[in-house]
Parts: C-alpha cells; sequence; structure tokens
C-alpha cells in the first residue's frame, strides 16, 4: 500500500474492463447499446451525457482499450485551437506510423467549446483520422453544434444508485485504501455523494488520510462527522433536513415572504446544497406557483440558472438570490398547474375521442374528398380574429372549464380577455 499512496483513490480503482465498470448497465450490459459497440470491433463517435462523476472519462478510455487506439484527452475548460491541432499532428502520425494506430480524441466538458472550436473536429471526424467522443453534463441538443451531433452517437449515463456507491466503498475496503466503515458512516457517505463516483472516491481519500494520522482501524459514523465538519452534518442529502429545509424555502416563496426565502435559500448554500439543484427548484416554483400570473418569473429563472452555469460559484449564486427574491414578490397562479393536473386526470378515464373533421389537417386530394378540413373557420378571417362560436373540443365532449384564471397579475387581464371570448361564443350560439 505505501508504494501506491501517491496514486489517486479514482486513478486506482479505475475499471479495466467493461465488468469492472459500476453502474450503467443500461449502456454497459449484455446488449445494451454501447456493449454492443464495445463488441464490434468497430469505434463511431458519441457523446456521453450525464451528471458528475458517473463514468465518463472512464468509457472513454476503456473504448481506446478494446480498440487499441492512442487515447488524446483535451479538456474544453482548460484547453483551444491548438490542443485540438495538436491531436491532429497526433492522431495523423499515429495513423502513419508503423503500427498504424488509430486514435480516439476525448474531450471534457466538450460544451465549454464554441461554435467555432467545435466545428474544427468535424473534417478530421468525417475523414476516420480519428474517433470523437465527447463528454457533457448539459443536455448536447442546445449546447453541441447540430453539425458535430448528427456525426454522434449520444448516450446518456444515470446517476450511480446508492447500491452502486456502496461497491465503489467495498472495492476501496478491499484494496487497503480505506479501514473499515460502519453501517451507519457508509449510508452517510453514499447520501453525502448524491450519485457522484469522483465526490465519494475524494472523501474517502480525505478519510483514509486522517484516519491514517490517527491510527484508526475502524470509521464511525460521529468520527465522520467530525473529521468532515459541520457541512455534512447539516446537509444531509439523502436525510429529512435537506427535504424540510427545501419545502420550508418552497413554501416561503408561495407564501410571498422574500426575507424568509432568502434565508432558507441561503441556509441550503451554507449546508452545501448544489446550486444546480437549487436552481431546478426555482424554475419549478415560477412555473408552478406563478404561472401566468407574471409569465417572467418563469424566464428569469431560466436566465439565473444560465447565469450560474456561466459564473460558478459565488457569483453566480447572487443571480439565484436575485430570483428567490423575485419569485417571493410576484403575484401568484397556480391556476395552469391546476388545469393541467384536472386534464391529465381527466383524460387518464375518458375515451380517445376522433378529432372533428373540419379540425383535421387535408394535404392531399384523397383527405379533402374525404371532407378532412371542411367547414374550417378560419379566425384570421373573422371578426376580431376569432371565430365566435366554434368548438374546438372533440364533438359531443362536455367538460367544464379546465383552466380558470386567478384574479392576480396578468391573470386579471387574461380573465378579462376570456370572459370576453365566451360572451362572444355564447352570442353566437344564441
Amino acid at each position: 500500500m505505501a508504494n501506491s499512496t501517491h496514486i489517486p483513490l479514482a486513478e486506482r480503482l479505475r475499471p479495466k474492463t467493461l465488468g469492472e465498470v459500476i453502474g450503467q448497465q443500461h449502456l454497459l450490459g449484455p446488449g445494451m447499446p454501447l456493449r454492443i459497440a464495445f463488441e464490434s470491433g468497430q469505434p463511431h463517435s458519441c457523446i456521453l451525457w450525464g451528471p458528475p462523476g458517473t463514468g465518463k472519462t472512464t468509457i472513454a478510455r476503456l473504448m481506446a482499450d478494446a480498440f487499441d487506439a492512442q487515447f488524446l484527452s483535451i479538456s474544453a475548460v482548460l484547453g483551444g485551437v491548438k490542443d485540438i491541432r495538436d491531436a491532429v499532428e497526433r492522431a495523423t502520425a499515429a495513423r502513419d506510423g508503423l503500427e498504424q494506430l488509430r486514435t480516439i480524441v476525448f474531450v471534457d466538458e466538450v460544451h465549454r467549446f464554441n461554435k467555432s472550436q467545435q466545428d474544427a473536429f468535424l473534417p478530421h471526424v468525417e475523414s476516420g483520422l480519428f474517433t470523437f467522443i465527447g463528454a457533457t453534463t448539459e443536455n448536447p441538443s442546445f449546447e453541441v453544434n447540430s453539425a458535430l451531433l448528427s456525426r454522434a452517437a449520444v448516450y446518456v449515463l444515470q446517476s450511480l444508485t446508492e447500491d452502486d456507491l456502496k461497491q465503489i466503498v467495498a472495492r476501496a475496503q478491499q484494496i487497503g485504501a480505506v479501514p473499515s466503515i460502519e453501517g451507519k458512516a457508509v449510508d452517510r457517505l453514499v447520501a453525502y455523494a448524491d450519485g457522484d463516483a469522483r465526490r465519494l472516491l475524494n472523501t474517502l481519500e480525505t478519510l483514509a488520510v486522517a484516519a491514517g494520522a490517527e491510527k484508526l482501524d475502524a470509521i464511525g459514523d460521529d468520527w465522520l462527522l467530525r473529521v468532515l465538519g459541520e457541512r455534512m452534518r447539516r446537509y444531509d442529502k439523502g436525510g429529512e433536513q435537506f427535504y424540510d429545509t427545501i419545502s420550508a424555502l418552497h413554501k416561503s416563496v408561495r407564501g410571498s415572504d422574500p426575507d424568509a426565502a432568502l434565508y432558507w435559500f441561503v441556509r441550503m448554500l451554507d449546508g452545501g446544497a448544489d446550486p444546480r439543484y437549487m436552481a431546478r427548484r426555482l424554475v419549478r416554483m415560477a412555473s408552478e406557483d406563478i404561472g401566468l400570473a407574471d409569465p417572467r418569473a418563469l424566464r428569469l429563472a431560466l436566465d439565473a440558472a444560465e447565469v450560474y452555469e456561466r459564473l460558478g460559484s459565488p457569483e453566480g449564486e447572487l443571480a439565484l438570490a436575485e430570483c428567490v427574491v423575485y419569485l417571493a414578490i410576484a403575484p401568484k397562479s397556480n391556476a395552469v398547474y391546476k388545469a393541467y393536473n384536472e386534464m391529465r386526470a381527466f383524460i387518464k378515464k375518458d375515451g380517445t375521442r376522433p378529432v372533428p373533421m373540419r379540425l383535421r389537417n387535408a394535404p392531399t386530394k384523397l383527405m379533402k374528398q374525404l371532407d378532412y378540413g371542411k367547414d374550417y373557420r378560419y379566425a384570421h378571417d373573422e371578426e376580431g380574429g376569432f371565430a365566435a362560436g366554434e368548438n374546438y373540443m372533440p364533438d359531443g365532449m362536455e367538460a367544464p372549464p379546465f383552466y380558470r384564471p386567478v384574479e392576480r397579475g396578468l391573470e386579471i387581464r387574461i380573465a378579462e380577455k376570456l370572459r370576453e371570448l365566451r360572451r362572444l361564443n355564447d352570442a353566437a350560439d344564441s
């Protein structure tokens, strides 16, 4: 063990074969997409999309090993066009050398590259000079150029489960990297890791050093909390306190108390909550509790999330705090939220009703002959741009209005508009 202590634990436990990979069995299990790709004998360009610590780099390295390929890694955070040029030169040399090696170019955080940098890969991917593998924590549909995306398969990786993370702890113990850990402490470690193997391994490494300094043979929960500090005690990702605190934040926003909302928001950040998780919750609050009473709230929540992605901590957290205060003081409406859930319940129990002929599209002559689109009233040609008396529901369907705007914020105007449209409908029907 003494000779390997300088090697990071993550590297010591890095799988050497597909069979050693923990998690991602929906991709790597027998008969699954990536397993089939490995067994095909022919590498292909791909995007590995998933949260941090889910094995993206490991899978890319294993792919290089499986195809006896040169593995070149580029960090999009630190690298640039020069690194891409260097990769092209090394790939060319490997291809034209005596061994005629294939090359896999792995780009970590590929979404950090701008359009021109991503475009620089295209001609070499198309020519087959190298196989491109990009890793990203962001949706590649929005963050990867469409031209590059069209030439790469997208594989979605999932956060590791509690059982997966416990297997990693067990492996670390098997190689003597950490002392024995009691069950409650393991559970706390797994909850703290929150599906991120890298976070778990870094924490285990910290514990191993501290335990070695104190000559401990076993790690208990009390010692674990003392060594890792108050942060782990206050922020137990899998525990009741976490969910109680996020509930308090949500209810404070819903209750229009900006001070309380800001208090619970900062409490969560101080306790170690992931700001990205907080951003997702703010987007949910904007759509669930504010809705059309102030449609700007949803856009502001999305903008705050984007600002955090661009600035990171701690600067980006100010944008999230600004969003918290705005959401708290915004007019509230759950009318769309209620209408959506009521409509889902209605459709679930209702039969599948046919689309009325007047509402069907008629792109072909046959469809027109079958009366598709017959008697449809084009609203733009009607007075006020409204076909008064027209029914857009399935024929014979009687259902109450599902969307009932509240008398707050913009929904006051929406309610007035709906009352006028219903008056015109009633007048046309009478």
